[in-house]
């Protein structure tokens, strides 16, 4: 049965999610349509641009994208201290870009309410806002609502654009979101698009790369900010991620390598570190990377004690994930 989003999403659980939407017509998202033979290239850059204007924003933090013909994949990190720090001007001044203010609460921020009632009306709804401005649905849905706009004024039509509401995941430790950021950077790799990740067009790993090769100027303006790998983290929570760019791209970089080689056998010794220091299997690493989304309709990805913890305070006697998580990690238990 499909659960609301409030029951799959707790920040206090976790503040990372992989997000998926696909788009429900046959005709592609954004690559070319063999039956027309119509390109939607273009599109793609519609959608990093719509990020980069919505993380001015919502205080939600992207760690990986992917953006393929006919659907695309978010790692994101949801920021709820940074929201939680903002002035009420803060909060209106980033809803008012979005939607409109009503005029309760225009006149609240203009100084113009008489009433004690409609003050604390007022304070009410930027309260809400403010919630808002760090919720997953609420930035999914801005993505979104704004693209299907634009696909069905362009293509001349009406209807549904995507084949539902988004999928998420909740990645419970520092090594789902590592293992799920490698298998969102390795997306066009895996369909053969690609031989090589820094090739790979709309997605984070080239993005990456080029800011670390050549620096922060190489960022264009309309690409979305990728949240900075660095080690120790800042994040007090406690998966969050402290490993290095350093650490990530050769960590891409092998999974590539080995995703690519259609040789079957022993997994090289020469493994990249990180695999060891956050307790992963290689070979389940790898299968997880490589098998493409199939593995990804589990509701969650992290140890088994991670997802007990998490079905509990959700609520619920468990997660789906239990056996990839114990299958993708050396440590099973804690």
């Amino acid at each position: 049965m499909t659960r609301a989003r409030r029951e799959l999403v707790d920040i206090e659980t976790t503040p990372y999610y992989h997000c998926i939407c696909r788009c429900v017509r046959r005709a592609f998202l954004c690559g070319k349509d063999s039956f027309t033979g119509k390109s939607y290239e273009h599109r793609k850059p519609w959608i990093l641009k719509r990020i980069r204007f919505l993380q001015s924003i919502f205080s939600v933090e992207l760690c990986a994208y992917a953006i393929m013909s006919n659907h695309y994949h978010l790692v994101v990190r949801l920021n709820d201290q940074a929201a939680n720090g903002w002035s009420e001007e803060e909060v209106m001044r980033r809803w008012d870009r979005l939607f409109s203010l009503p005029l309760l609460v225009a006149n609240y921020g203009a100084g113009r309410t008489i009433t004690r009632a409609e003050q604390e009306k007022a304070q009410a709804i930027i309260a809400t806002w403010r919630e808002r401005l760090s919720d997953l649905s609420w930035f999914m849905r801005s993505l979104n609502e704004d693209l299907a706009r634009r696909a069905n004024a362009e293509d001349g039509c009406k209807g549904r654009f995507w084949e539902g509401r988004y999928k998420s995941q909740a990645l419970l430790d520092e090594a789902a979101v590592l293992t799920c950021m490698s298998y969102v950077d390795l997306n066009p790799v895996r369909a053969g698009m690609v031989d090589t990740p820094e090739n790979a067009d709309f997605t984070s790993i080239q993005q990456r790369i080029n800011e670390c090769t050549k620096g922060a100027s190489a960022t264009a303006p309309n690409k979305p900010h990728l949240t900075p790998l660095k080690s120790p983290t800042r994040d007090r929570h406690r998966n969050a991620f402290s490993f290095t760019s350093k650490d990530y791209l050769e960590l891409v970089d092998w999974s590539g390598r080995a995703i690519r080689d259609e040789k079957r056998g022993a997994i090289s010794s020469s493994l990249p570190p990180i695999l060891k220091r956050l307790k992963l299997d290689p070979e389940h690493y790898l299968q997880h990377v490589r098998k493409g989304g199939r593995g990804y309709h589990i509701a969650a990805l992290g140890r088994v004690d991670r997802l007990r913890e998490a079905a509990e305070r959700l609520g619920r006697r468990f997660l789906k994930g239990y056996s990839q998580s114990k299958r993708l990690y050396l440590v099973r238990e804690v």
